[in-house]
């Protein structure tokens, strides 16, 4: 069988595929991971959906697929709401809201609440980074700008990695990045880590408030999971269910997301599927409320 990853190898989500393939292979046979990039995940999801719904070709559902392209695409290969099976989901990676530390410290910028009462103090002088229009960065910079009451004018980078170097060079001052991403310059003490994204605390980084203790229903984060064509039958993502929650439980696999900084998430495919429409849900208001589209 093979598992359709819609990223370029390297990355977290393409890391967390190989890690399952070689868990489940007792289980399950040899598994080989396909990574088909491009489209913003778009391409390799539409892989999966137009799949043999034979169990032999899974794929990577991200919330990049499976909720914020849906509204931010004009123009979509495969309908996210219908076109799959959903089998668990894998991980969960909090992402933070982090201030260069010269900028914080020059603004007396300790918490997330002096953040905000310096941005309505000084409305329009300060502004922040994210990875693109559309970004999971974007729109958790648009949804805290509204429910904080506050502007910031968003400047977006051709991908995260400019996003974070402009922001430890200071031509930003503040960014949602993902945790695993930051974690390093937060430890070097180059970013200030003001509030993480999760619903609560992230047992990564404990000492860390979420922005949901202060703006109340606050959640957004990176997550991905498991799907299947839409019309494999149910035994098969039974099974597929039961040997994937298992690698995802497996001590060793705990270790190595560990050291991802992310948490594992191990779900029915009912929950799986529920988690999914939520997603999409909410993320049709925050992509609308954004203005972000890509044509």
């Amino acid at each position: 069988m093979r598992i359709v990853v819609p990223y370029a190898p390297g990355g977290p989500i393409d890391v967390t595929a190989r890690l399952m393939a070689e868990r489940v292979k007792d289980t399950l046979g040899t598994v080989i991971i396909e990574n088909r990039p491009g489209g913003g995940g778009n391409i390799g999801a539409d892989v999966v959906a137009k799949a043999a719904p034979d169990g032999l070709t899974i794929g990577i559902a991200a919330v990049a697929t499976h909720a914020i392209n849906p509204w931010l695409y004009s123009k979509m290969p495969y309908n996210a709401a219908t076109d799959f099976a959903p089998i668990t989901q894998m991980l969960r990676v909090p992402n933070v809201l982090v201030m260069n530390a010269d900028t914080a410290a020059r603004l007396n910028i300790n918490n997330l609440a002096d953040l905000v009462r310096y941005a309505k103090a000084n409305p329009a002088k300060l502004n922040y980074g994210s990875g693109g229009n559309g970004s999971a960065g974007h729109l958790a910079g648009e949804m805290f700008k509204a429910q904080a009451g506050i502007f910031a004018l968003h400047i977006p980078y051709n991908g995260g990695n400019p996003a974070q170097l402009a922001l430890l060079s200071g031509q930003v001052d503040f960014n949602f990045d993902n945790l695993a991403t930051a974690a390093a310059n937060i430890k070097a003490g180059k970013l200030k880590a003001l509030a993480v994204t999760t619903a609560e605390r992230s047992s990564v980084l404990p000492e860390v408030p979420a922005v949901a203790e202060m703006l109340k229903g606050f959640a957004i984060d990176t997550w991905w999971g498991l799907v299947a064509p839409a019309a494999t039958p149910r035994e098969v993502v039974a099974k597929l269910n039961q040997a994937f929650v298992a690698a995802l439980n497996s001590p060793e696999a705990k270790a190595r997301f560990a050291t991802l900084l992310a948490e594992p998430v191990a779900s029915s495919p009912e929950q799986f599927g529920a988690f999914m429409k939520a997603e999409l849900a909410k993320y049709e208001k925050v992509v609308k409320a954004s203005g972000a589209r890509v044509d």
